[in-house]
């Protein structure tokens, strides 16, 4: 299969990527600079520029581009350039292949897309057809899905990849702090909190990329729901040391400002579409993710 992809430098892209070649797909990674080798294309999105040809010489494309959601305090500005980072990229690759004769067309487009779009569910379980919340990810999301719908229209299959919490970046922060017995819950601990493992949403990527009878939203997360305070308890188990404390919500809200809200909001999701059409998780609970991710046993390979 001939696949493009934007963001593949991105931690997830970049795995994908990797994944995909050991497939035997023939990639093409989407670059904002001059390219470099045969198998890069450049692209201007903020301009909404991309040659059609290579859209067309593609038969599926991936789109995981997006500024990094924790990677600053919401600034105005930084809000800004996570709208635009998602909007101008998607907006740009949809209406590329709307414009396309329908013989060029790709079939399939999967966008990127993430568990925001449910905001504050409290208690109750989030499926993918639960309608999108009122916090700011929430409205971000509502708008990067939105832009993808010109390749919808168009007739190309487009999946919606509403990611939780990927485990393996989550970890790179607080494992350090684990491991030296500081590892504390997030406010009361009770917030349902949306995880992903690494090797299972490759293996998500993967089996949406296949399955051509699904499209529209897909919640790419853990088969276990947990709390925050689960995930504390799995991730003090997985490296045997105690978390016995607690960070205030005052705290954080000093520390991460507006983000910190995003780290107390409940988000109870549940994988619905990947339950329904048959796909299999490597790590269906967190002890079994954790131990994986901190390196107490080896990875499973998909």
């Amino acid at each position: 299969m001939r696949i493009l992809i934007s963001g593949a430098s991105g931690f997830l892209g970049g795995n994908l990527v990797e994944r995909l070649r050991g497939h035997g797909h023939e990639v093409t990674k989407l670059v904002r600079r001059p390219a470099r080798s045969d198998d890069e294309a450049t692209w201007q999105p903020a301009q909404g520029q991309i040659d059609p040809h290579i859209v067309a010489a593609a038969d599926t494309v991936i789109n995981l581009s997006g500024a990094n959601v924790g990677g600053k305090r919401w600034t105005a500005q930084y809000k800004s350039e996570l709208r635009s980072s998602r909007v101008d990229t998607t907006g740009t690759l949809a209406r590329a292949i709307r414009k396309l004769p329908e013989a060029d067309r790709p079939r399939t487009l999967l966008q990127a897309s993430a568990v925001g779009w449910y905001g504050d569910t409290g208690d109750t379980p989030a499926t993918e057809e639960t309608p999108a919340g009122t916090t700011f990810l929430a409205d971000l999301c509502r708008v990067w899905e939105a832009a993808a719908r010109p390749a919808e229209d168009a007739g190309t299959r487009v999946v919606l990849l509403r990611t939780g919490l990927t485990l393996d970046s989550l970890l790179k922060p607080l494992l350090p702090l684990f491991k030296l017995g500081g590892g504390a819950k997030l406010g009361g601990g009770k917030q349902w909190m949306p995880w992903i493992s690494l090797p299972d949403w490759l293996g998500a990527a993967d089996f949406l990329l296949e399955r051509e009878d699904v499209s529209g939203p897909v919640n790419i997360v853990g088969r276990e729901q947990i709390t925050n305070a689960r995930f504390t308890k799995a991730l003090a188990a997985a490296v045997h040391r105690p978390a016995l404390l607690s960070v205030p919500g005052p705290a954080l809200h000093v520390v991460m400002g507006e983000l910190a809200g995003e780290s107390l909001r409940s988000t109870r999701v549940v994988p619905a579409v990947l339950e329904r059409t048959g796909f299999r998780w490597a790590y269906p609970t967190i002890d079994g993710a954790m131990r994986a991710a901190v390196g107490q046993e080896p990875a499973a390979s998909r």
